[in-house]
C-alpha cells in the first residue's frame, strides 16, 4: 500500500484525519495530493503533513492510484461529473465518504464501469477511534478493496457489508450514534448536578464513566447485556436505576430512535439520487 498515489478531493476534517492516520501507518506524504478551493485549507494541510495540494480536482488526481471523495453529499454529483473522463481513463478506484450517496448513482455520474467503494465513517474518526462500514461495487477487485480498507482503517474499526441497503442501518447506528451517547452523557451530567454535584465534577465523572464502560466492553468477550448484569447487584442502587429506566420503556425508545434515523437515511438517499436524476 505504501507505494500507491492517493488523491483526496476535499480537504476538510475527515480528509485531514484520514491523511494523518495514513501517514502514521507508514504512508509516504509525497504520495498524497489534496485539492480544495480554500487557500487556507491547502496551506494548513501542506504545512501539517508535508503533502502536495492543488486548487484543481483534475490536477490532484493526475496519476492517482485511488481517489477519495471527501466533499459534502450535495457536491458529489458536480465533482463526479467533472472528474468522470479522468477516472475512465485512469480506471482507478473511487472511495466515497459522503453519507447517503449510493454506489450506482456515483458510478453513473463517473461514466459507468468503474470501481466504487462507498464508506460510512463516523465522527470519532476525527480522533482515530471511528467505526466505518464499507461496500464495494461488483467491479471492485480484491486489491482495490484492500486499498480502501487500508485508508479507512487509519481512523479506526472497519467492516464490510455484502448488502448496500444495510448502509442505512449503519448510518442510523454508528453514523448518528455518537450523538446518542452525547445526549446520554449530557443527561447524566445534568442529573448529577440535580443530585447536588458541582457541574465540573459531574462532567468529569460522566466522561470517565463513559470511557471506562466502553473500554470494558471492548476488552471483554461478554456481550453488553451480560456486562450490565455483572454490575447490577440484586437490591442495589444500579438495579433501582435500571428498573426506572425500563419502566419508561428505555429500550423501546432507543429502538424507535434508530429506526427513525434509518428511515430518514433512506429518504435522504432517495432525495439525493432523485434530485441528481433531474
Amino acid at each position: 500500500m505504501n507505494n500507491k498515489r492517493y488523491a483526496f478531493i476535499g480537504g476538510g476534517n475527515m480528509a485531514r484525519s484520514l491523511i494523518g492516520g495514513m501517514i502514521s501507518d507508514g504512508c509516504n506524504p509525497e504520495l498524497i495530493r489534496v485539492s480544495d478551493p480554500s487557500v487556507e485549507q491547502r496551506q494548513q494541510l501542506a504545512a501539517t503533513f508535508g503533502i502536495h495540494t492543488a486548487i484543481s480536482n483534475l490536477e490532484a488526481l493526475q496519476q492517482a492510484d485511488v481517489v477519495i471523495l471527501a466533499v459534502k453529499p450535495q457536491m458529489i454529483e458536480a465533482v463526479a461529473t467533472e472528474i468522470a473522463a479522468a477516472i475512465q481513463q485512469q480506471q482507478c478506484p473511487v472511495i466515497s465518504i459522503a453519507a447517503g450517496i449510493r454506489t450506482h448513482d456515483l458510478e453513473r455520474w463517473l461514466g459507468g464501469h468503474c470501481a466504487v467503494i462507498r464508506t460510512m465513517p463516523n465522527t470519532p474518526a476525527l480522533v482515530g477511534s471511528g467505526a466505518t462500514a464499507l461496500f464495494a461495487s461488483p467491479t471492485t477487485s480484491a486489491e482495490q478493496r484492500d486499498l480502501a480498507e487500508f485508508i479507512m482503517r487509519a481512523v479506526g474499526l472497519t467492516l464490510w457489508l455484502d448488502d448496500e441497503s444495510l448502509m442505512d442501518a449503519v448510518t442510523a447506528l454508528s453514523g448518528s450514534g455518537p450523538a446518542y451517547f452525547f445526549l446520554l452523557m449530557e443527561s447524566l451530567e445534568n442529573a448529577g448536578c440535580n443530585a447536588g454535584l458541582p457541574r465540573e465534577t459531574a462532567r468529569l465523572l460522566t466522561l470517565q464513566t463513559a470511557f471506562g464502560a466502553a473500554k470494558m466492553a471492548l476488552e471483554s468477550s461478554d456481550d453488553s447485556a451480560t456486562l450490565r448484569k455483572c454490575v447490577t447487584s440484586p437490591g442495589g442502587t444500579t438495579e433501582r436505576a435500571i428498573e426506572i429506566m425500563e419502566s419508561g420503556e428505555y429500550q423501546a425508545l432507543i429502538n424507535n430512535a434508530v429506526q427513525g434515523a434509518k428511515e430518514r437515511a433512506q429518504e435522504l438517499a432517495d432525495l439525493l439520487g432523485n434530485n441528481n436524476h433531474g
